[in-house]
């Protein structure tokens, strides 16, 4: 279909609605007095008549600097608005001869037909698209801060929405179904579920506000609710859906993608930058985006979720002169270690570098969610206060690998002694968990702290070699991490947040099983030698099982089938697994033929 001429005219005058990307323009420099950047000319040049002389600084060096962004933006758009008049101009010519001429020749023919397929609607709307995506890839010299409002969608059709949501969705969403709102009983079911397993961890929101939001959905006479709450109600009903799905086939996936794609609606007015609502709101996109890697990219989007959370400040407590309500004051700190919690979580599982360091953090640990007083009296005991046990963890883990994979690439002196003091922290963190935590959550804790030694034992950018009984450790403990969450998901449910990101643990967790088997199986299966090291000291506090080399080659054979197993099993879920499954088999094939053929040779010598 082709564009009608009013189309096309708004097509070539775009209406450009952007801000310098500096302070003030030249004379408001000079005159010390506020400029909001507006184009092409600010407002007090406007008040004075001096519009014509309102230029940016960067736009007057932009020929001996680097490149301004309205420069840019506008020259391109000079560009774009001369090959469209181009073009409409050789289309009108076209038509005019096709019009009064017979056609003289066949070659005439094919190029005028060749002309008009390249301004034909499909043809139109690629080139488009590209064009659009060339501006866009200019973005990088645009400044985007928690004051920034020329993306909101009453200045501008490009919304930050849209911006956050080109960059992370890998495919669109599918339409299963019709939409319908979900009975009473199912959504209070899928509202306790996330309050139990998920809130608790991530307290991103105060509990009630979501119970609030599902009295007024489903009361008799319902009240109206504004962007924010739709996109809670939404974004918690797809996240606890989700989370129950074993198969990307199940009723449970489709209903969570469904629940998100009506959630997206409302992503243009919640999604804006400059308010606390959007920090909560990129936060829940983060916790589906964990479970559905299909469509989201959970670590571009937690990104997002960081570079908000700087931009409000919330990774500086304000002052104690500034701190005049407790309850804001907490609040802040809650939503920052929830943030802080993912953007390590996330970050560590892909091997990739955090969104902002420890060090240019300064924010207490919030106080509400948890009282000294909780191994003491286990009955009055809040559940929101295992959220402070992950975030302390979440601490630790962040020192050591920012230290082992961030902050340089030259060896770490005393690298041993190093790695052993984190190892002794963390099991001291694990003796803190009080004995009166539910099993599920006791079972959670545990796989992260059995994750967190094989990680950090494991070579890494400062420690290349590992140490003979590091070896045993991370032989030790991969075969604990594999075996519990074998045991977790073959029980018929489970009441944990388990992700994505457990396919990617088991992967690199089994990966560095067959790793040390394959170099120093001899040393791991001999538990003479596990009594002598240097640093006894530190590894009183990681005991290894004294177990005979049959039997240990017996625990690797069933820890590698088990690993297979549970990716198989996650493959289900998530196509990426497939993909999991296939490289860890080709790492262990040879080491199961090995461990096979020692294990028959060991029972012979045996029998005879």
């Amino acid at each position: 279909m082709h564009r009608t001429s009013k189309s096309r005219s708004a097509i070539g005058t775009p209406l450009l609605r952007i801000s310098r990307p500096v302070a003030a323009c030249s004379r408001c420099r000079r005159a010390k007095t506020k400029c909001d950047g507006k184009l092409p000319a600010c407002t007090a040049c406007e008040k004075t008549g001096h519009a014509h002389s309102c230029v940016s600084v960067n736009d007057k060096s932009v020929e001996r600097t680097e490149k301004s962004y309205v420069v840019c933006l506008e020259s391109r758009i000079e560009e774009l608005k001369e090959t469209l008049a181009f073009a409409i101009a050789k289309k009108s010519s076209v038509t005019l001869q096709e019009s009064n001429e017979p056609f003289k020749e066949s070659g005439y023919s094919d190029s005028s037909t060749a002309l008009c397929a390249a301004i034909d609607g499909k043809v139109a709307r690629r080139r488009e698209t590209a064009d659009v995506n060339k501006i866009v890839s200019d973005f990088g010299f645009l400044s985007i801060n928690a004051t920034t409002q020329d993306f909101e969608k009453t200045n501008t059709s490009m919304t930050f929405a849209r911006l956050i949501l080109a960059a992370t969705i890998h495919e669109p969403l599918a339409e299963y179904q019709p939409f319908r709102l979900p009975a009473k009983v199912v959504a209070r079911a899928l509202i306790n579920y996330y309050i139990e397993n998920i809130l608790s961890l991530i307290p991103i929101f105060p509990e009630m506000v979501l119970l609030n939001v599902f009295n007024s959905v489903y009361q008799q006479d319902p009240q109206p609710l504004t962007d924010s709450e739709y996109w809670l109600f939404y974004m918690v009903l797809a996240i606890s859906s989700t989370s129950q799905s074993r198969s990307n086939t199940d009723q449970f996936y489709k209903n969570g993608v469904a629940w998100v794609g009506r959630a997206l609606i409302f992503a243009d007015r919640v999604l804006v930058p400059g308010y606390v609502s959007q920090i909560q709101a990129l936060v829940l996109l983060v916790q589906y985006s964990m479970l559905d890697p299909a469509h989201f990219d959970s670590w571009i989007l937690i990104g997002f979720a960081c570079r908000a959370l700087v931009d409000l400040g919330f990774h500086q407590d304000p002052p104690k002169e500034e701190q005049t309500d407790q309850n804001t004051l907490e609040l802040r700190r809650t939503i920052f270690y929830c943030v802080y919690s993912l953007d390590r979580s996330i970050s560590i599982v892909h091997a990739r570098s955090f969104s902002f360091t420890d060090d240019s953090t300064n924010v207490a640990l919030p106080s509400k969610i948890f009282t000294e007083n909780t191994q003491i009296n286990c009955l009055q005991r809040d559940p929101m206060e295992d959220a402070l046990l992950l975030f302390k963890f979440r601490m630790i883990q962040s020192s050591w690998y920012q230290e082992l994979f961030q902050s340089s690439q030259s060896a770490l002196a005393n690298s041993s002694t190093f790695i052993w003091q984190i190892c002794q922290k963390m099991q001291k963190w694990a003796e803190t968990i009080p004995e009166c935590v539910s099993a599920h959550r006791k079972q959670l804790f545990d796989l992260e702290l059995y994750y967190s030694y094989v990680y950090c034992l494991a070579p890494s950018s400062r420690v290349k070699a590992v140490s003979a009984h590091g070896k045993s450790l991370i032989f030790h403990y991969s075969i604990k991490y594999i075996q519990k969450l074998a045991e977790i998901f073959h029980t018929p449910t489970n009441y944990s947040f388990y992700t994505y990101h457990e396919a990617l643990r088991v992967f690199f967790v089994g990966s560095q099983l067959v790793s040390v088997l394959t170099d120093d199986q001899d040393h791991i299966f001999n538990t003479n030698t596990l009594l002598a090291s240097p640093l006894g000291e530190y590894f009183k506090s990681l005991p290894l099982p004294h177990v005979d080399r049959i039997e240990n080659i017996r625990r690797s054979l069933n820890c590698i089938d088990q690993t297979r197993d549970l990716l198989g099993t996650f493959g289900h879920r998530w196509e990426d697994s497939k993909i999991l499954l296939a490289s860890f088999e080709a790492k262990a094939c040879l080491l199961v033929e090995s461990l096979s053929q020692k294990g028959k040779s060991i029972n012979f010598s045996s029998g005879n």
